[in-house]
């Protein structure tokens, strides 16, 4: 990270501005803009390939438990939202309707609907309703089952209030659907997806997160249980991360997804729906983002090193971009971890501005190559998550044999950190008065700067969480896996409490 007395590429910075930090982050970087469609986006290449990398190291990280990959319609007749009464309730409000199709022009020559559906259709939030269709049809005996089934595509969901791959209107994601043949399986599994997502974001992101399971009021419309991984970003919000969710036999009631038995009698069957999306380009933003733009964790990251030749003279360019091409090859033979090492050449002529180009677009290795350093055969690195003007010259083979210990100390490094974070704004706090100034500002001009996440008793009861969620805008983020139980006194009424649970502001 750049030190505070170096002037910052972004502007506001984070301690100015931290809403306004992220959006001229995601602009800086080349990662996505606004679309012409309002509460859209428009992913570039640069936001995509990293999406491209979290997609497959996702998907083979699901397919390795059996899990394989289909795909289903974007548009879900309400009549088959309607099955499901809490889940119906819990999106109506997000759904955007197709009433209509065909288009005509009117009198004045412009184009209005022409053909009003017979039924209208949703644009999915979410397929549990559609895919519970199919299963119904395709699962008949148990030895249909389990069935594990994932797909990568887009949602829509129509948020008043967005915000660039934090929430959109329409947004990308996978939504991963499996029907068993008993509860303990299908509880089994909801861990299992939850665990998998929890060693992705640590491991790949960066991101330490808490596991744990939903409240009642938080838990996904239509679930019994929803489980859930927490994640803290800089400015002490909560990020959910990915969910996993144990739905019972609610959705197959709903569905009829019957089947017989290995007693021969008719049984529903026991499902889960486990998802995660391009809000994890967010938390990555906000977790490891400084105040010179995005700062990629390797594993992940759309590209590892960018090589910058320098010259000045024809002779100078011909012979620094022979010597540029062939570390190039030599770069991209060498396996990094799941992939190959993904390199980029810079040979713009535009000065300094290409290097800021690349550390506001948070590339790990910044390499330049000039005339001198080919004298040496070496070259000039410089790492992202140092200061920009930290730069080390390293012999040519040096730098080979230890780029990719250089990329895992950066990995590394940028977990420890975030880690360190997390820990020093997580307070276990029982007395009352002390949780609202936890999370009451210090600053009215900075509304989103708070303690960060309270451990803090609670009784249970609904209307205390929904008290303190209403005064304070803060919920219940998660009841954590493996909390020890210890008596105590409700944060919200007083009442006994025999756990603690994670209290934050979110996303």
């Amino acid at each position: 990270m750049s030190s505070a007395s170096e002037k910052a590429a972004i502007s506001p910075t984070r301690q100015e501005d931290y809403p306004e930090w992220y959006q001229q982050v995601v602009k800086a970087s080349d990662m996505a803009e606004k679309s012409p469609v309002r509460g859209c986006m428009v992913i570039k290449p640069w936001g995509y390939a990293l999406w491209e990398n979290i997609m497959r190291v996702m998907d083979e990280m699901f397919k390795a438990t059996g899990v394989k990959n289909a795909y289903f319609p974007l548009f879900i007749p309400l009549s088959f939202l309607q099955k499901e009464a809490d889940h119906v309730e819990g999106f109506a409000t997000e759904c955007a309707v197709v009433t209509h199709h065909r288009l005509e022009k009117n009198a004045a020559g412009g184009l209005v609907p022409a053909a009003e559906l017979t039924e209208p259709l949703i644009v999915r939030p979410t397929s549990e309703t559609i895919i519970g269709d199919a299963f119904s049809k395709w699962i008949s005996s148990y030895r249909d089952l389990p069935m594990l089934l994932n797909q990568w595509g887009n949602v829509v969901r129509w948020e008043m209030r967005t915000r660039i791959f934090l929430r959109t209107s329409e947004f990308l994601w996978q939504e991963g659907h499996t029907a068993h043949a008993t509860e303990a399986e299908a509880r089994e599994r909801t861990r299992l997806m939850l665990d998998i997502y929890a060693t992705f974001v640590e491991d790949y992101l960066a991101i330490p997160v808490i596991r744990g399971r939903k409240s009642p009021a938080e838990t996904f419309p239509g679930a019994v249980e929803t489980q859930c991984i927490e994640a803290m970003m800089q400015d002490r919000k909560a990020l959910q991360a990915g969910t996993s969710h144990f739905l019972g036999q609610n959705f197959a009631k709903a569905s009829g997804i019957r089947f017989q038995s290995r007693e021969e009698t008719e049984q529903y069957a026991w499902t889960t729906s486990w998802g995660a999306s391009t809000r994890l380009i967010g938390g990555l933003i906000m977790t490891h983002g400084d105040d010179n733009g995005v700062v990629m964790p390797p594993k992940i990251a759309s590209a590892h090193v960018v090589l910058l030749p320098i010259y000045r003279t024809d002779a100078e360019k011909s012979a620094v971009l022979a010597y540029t091409g062939e570390l190039c090859a030599q770069l991209r033979t060498i396996r990094y971890h799941d992939r190959l090492l993904q390199v980029e050449v810079d040979d713009r002529d535009i000065g300094g501005a290409r290097g800021w180009e690349w550390i506001k677009k948070g590339i790990p290795v910044r390499i330049e190559i000039g005339p001198r350093d080919i004298a040496k055969d070496g070259i000039m690195m410089a790492r992202r998550d140092r200061s920009p003007k930290e730069k080390q010259f390293l012999q040519k083979t040096v730098f080979l044999e230890s780029v990719c210990s250089v990329l895992d100390d950066i990995q590394q490094g940028l977990f420890d950190r975030a880690l360190a974070f997390q820990k020093a704004h997580t307070r276990s706090i029982d007395d009352p008065a002390a949780f609202n100034a936890f999370f009451t500002p210090k600053n009215a001009d900075k509304p989103e700067i708070h303690g960060g996440f309270a451990l803090s008793h609670w009784c249970g009861e609904a209307e205390c969480e929904a008290r303190i969620k209403q005064e304070l805008t803060v919920t219940i983020r998660c009841i954590p896996f493996g909390m020890p139980e210890e008596a105590g006194k409700c944060i919200g009424c007083g009442r006994p409490s025999s756990q603690r649970v994670v209290f934050a502001k979110a996303y």
